[in-house]
């Protein structure tokens, strides 16, 4: 259930969301159609923005990007088993989509100083089906909403009970098993960058 609170807060998460995706500009065909596919989500569901939202939700992540040292930070996802951008559920105290970005990023990163958003809205977005209410459960699909996260060059990442594993890797030398996701989000955070 729902408390008063996370009402409040999800009507504000869920406008936010609502404006955000309303305003970006889609750099393909692909993302217009899956931003229109997260607007007709949002436009059915008012707890669209929340983690108990069946059988999908809006999630935030953030790739968070040392431009003077050439390298993204990423993490070993317990549940998934691979390297990926930082980010999930959004929670109440969430007043936007890209706070709930940055939230996850200083959170799974440990860098609670200097992280700033780069560019005005999300980099992209990305549907993926996930188990994140356990292995038992039937799967939830994340509506996940992509920014990039612009670190400081000399920030010192510490792992949090969220990861398995937390590392720096340079632009042109991503795990081997990365995803196809996490590849172009770092493509998009290099071309950000020039």
């Amino acid at each position: 259930m729902i408390s008063r609170t996370e009402t409040i807060s999800l009507s504000a998460l869920h406008a936010d969301a609502v404006r955000t995706l309303s305003s970006w500009e889609a750099p393909d065909p692909e993302q217009d159609l899956l931003r229109h596919d997260y607007l007709a989500h949002l436009d059915a569901r008012v707890d669209g923005v929340w983690r108990s939202c069946r059988p999908a939700h809006i999630t935030a992540s953030a790739l968070v990007v040392d431009a003077e040292n050439g390298r993204v930070l990423l993490t070993l996802h317990p549940k998934v088993g691979r390297w990926l951008q930082l980010g999930g559920h959004c929670e109440p105290e969430d007043a936007t989509l890209a706070g709930a970005a940055l939230r996850e990023a200083r959170e799974e990163s440990g860098i609670a100083e200097g992280l700033a958003l780069i560019g005005e809205g999300p980099a992209k977005l990305d549907r993926h089906a996930v188990r994140c209410a356990g292995k038992d459960q039937p799967e939830n699909t994340h509506l996940d909403v992509q920014y990039l996260v612009m670190a400081p060059s000399d920030a010192v990442a510490r792992i949090s009970e969220e990861s398995l594993d937390l590392r720096w890797f340079p632009w042109e030398a991503l795990p081997s098993d990365t995803d196809a996701s996490v590849r172009r989000l770092t493509e998009l955070a290099r071309l950000a960058l020039r």
